[in-house]
C-alpha cells in the first residue's frame, strides 16, 4: 500500500465440515462467522475495522488499537505484528470451536488510509485530514479532501463538516453519514520524527509458522 508495509499475519486451516463432538454444536449454527470474529476481536480489546471474505474462503480481518488502552504486546501508537499474531491465534481456536469453514485467515492493521465507517470512527478522527466520497455528486463532484470536523450548527446534530480548499478559498461541506459512500484517512508520514500515524507500522510481516518473511510487501 503506497510502498509501505503493514503488520500482517497469515494462517491456513482446512476443515471438512464436521464439528468437534460436544463443542457448541448448536451455537455454531446460530452464530454467523461475522459475529464470531467481531466478538473475538473486541473481546481481546481491539477494534474490528473491516472484515472481508473472498469466494475462495479467505478471511481478511483488519484490526486497530483503541486509544489510551494498554496492551500486553507492548506500547505502540499502531498495530504491531505481535497484535496480529495474538488475534490470529485466538481466531484460529474460536473458528474451529464454532465450526466456521475457511481456507486462509489474514489479520492485519487497517493501513495508512484507514477507512472511517462508524460514528465512533468520525468522533475519534475529528480534526484529521480525510478523503471523502459522496453517494451523489455535489456541484458535479463526489470526491473531496479536507479536514473533518463535527458540525456544531444548530439543528445539525449527528452531522459532520469537511473544510477544504477549492483552489481559491476555503469551503465547508456539511454532510451526514447516510450521504457518504466512503471516507478514508489521508496518510500522514513524517520520516524524520516518525510521528505520522502508522508511518512505522508494518515494517515486517509474520507467517503462520512464526518466521519473519523479511518485510515482504503484500
Amino acid at each position: 500500500m503506497g510502498g509501505f508495509f503493514q503488520p500482517i499475519f497469515f494462517a491456513s486451516i482446512f476443515f471438512w465440515g464436521c464439528a468437534p463432538q460436544g463443542i457448541h454444536r448448536e451455537t455454531a449454527f446460530l452464530m454467523t462467522w461475522k459475529t464470531v470474529i467481531e466478538r473475538t476481536v473486541t473481546g481481546l480489546g481491539y477494534e474490528l475495522v473491516e472484515l472481508e471474505r473472498s469466494s475462495g474462503g479467505m478471511l481478511r480481518v483488519f484490526i486497530d488499537r483503541l486509544p489510551g488502552k494498554r496492551y500486553p504486546t507492548g506500547e505502540s501508537d499502531s498495530v504491531t505484528v505481535d497484535d496480529c499474531e495474538a488475534v490470529t491465534r485466538q481466531l484460529q481456536y474460536v473458528l474451529e470451536v464454532e465450526n466456521v469453514d475457511y481456507a486462509r485467515l489474514e489479520v492485519s492493521s487497517p493501513g495508512l488510509d484507514r477507512p472511517l465507517k462508524k460514528p465512533e470512527d468520525f468522533e475519534r478522527f475529528a480534526g484529521a485530514e480525510v478523503d471523502l466520497t459522496l453517494k451523489l455528486p455535489l456541484n458535479g463532484r463526489k470526491k473531496f479532501r479536507g479536514t473533518l470536523l463535527a458540525n456544531d450548527t444548530a439543528g445539525a446534530e449527528g452531522g459532520w463538516r469537511l473544510v477544504f480548499n477549492d483552489g481559491k478559498e476555503d469551503q465547508a461541506l456539511d454532510f451526514t453519514l447516510d450521504e457518504v459512500r466512503e471516507t478514508r484517512l489521508v496518510p500522514v508520514i513524517d520520516f524524520k520524527g516518525r510521528r505520522g500515524r502508522k508511518a512505522d507500522a508494518g515494517t515486517a510481516a509474520t507467517t503462520a509458522d512464526g518466521q519473519d518473511d523479511g518485510g515482504h510487501k503484500e
